[in-house]
């Protein structure tokens, strides 16, 4: 059945942030998307999207990683191809963790950090993590298909406390940022 909404189906998440102070350990910031099953949409996820890492498909690209914030404009880029996912999958959860190799940094100690998702020309959300000062990482978008196959954007920005790796295995969890 044909529908005349309009679906989601290429998204950039983009996100910026400041170089650190001379002398000091370097920002480094990390786009994180997780795919999850149809058939369990709160399990662990199928499979995770990051720094040197793609999705299986060639769905779901890191574009551009940086390790310091340095550059113009931003300085990490993540494109999701949703119309072209397998039905087998029925969730895309994204967020943003601040590595912590260097000591516990949280997004409040880091200059200019931002978040801007778009498809095409249009933008979906942006948003300064001011509201999740406190956190070293930040859910900042689900993207759910529906019963018809299209895929529904749900912007939110969830703070978590902890490293990449124990945020990468809770970020998509029902009781996350609860």
């Amino acid at each position: 059945m044909s529908t005349p909404n309009k679906d989601l189906e290429k998204v950039e998440v983009r996100i910026k942030w400041d170089p650190s102070d001379q002398g000091e350990a370097p920002n480094d910031l990390d786009i994180i998307a997780a795919t999850y099953p149809a058939d369990e949409p709160y399990g662990s996820p199928a499979y995770l999207v990051h720094f040197d890492s793609r999705a299986p498909d060639g769905t779901i690209t890191l574009n551009r990683d940086s390790r310091t914030g340095q550059g113009l404009g931003y300085d990490e880029e993540m494109t999701l191809e949703l119309d072209r996912l397998s039905d087998e999958y029925g969730r895309v959860v994204v967020g943003v963790a601040i590595q912590q190799r260097d000591g516990h940094k949280t997004f409040g100690a880091i200059e200019n950090t931002r978040v801007q998702i778009r498809e095409g020309y249009a933008t979906l959300a942006e948003d300064d993590f001011s509201a999740v000062g406190t956190a070293t990482a930040a859910v900042v978008a689900e993207f759910v298909r529906d019963s018809a196959g299209g895929w529904r954007f749900h912007g939110t920005v969830r703070g978590f406390d902890g490293d990449p790796e124990a945020f990468a295995a809770a970020m998509g969890s029902r009781s996350f940022g609860a």
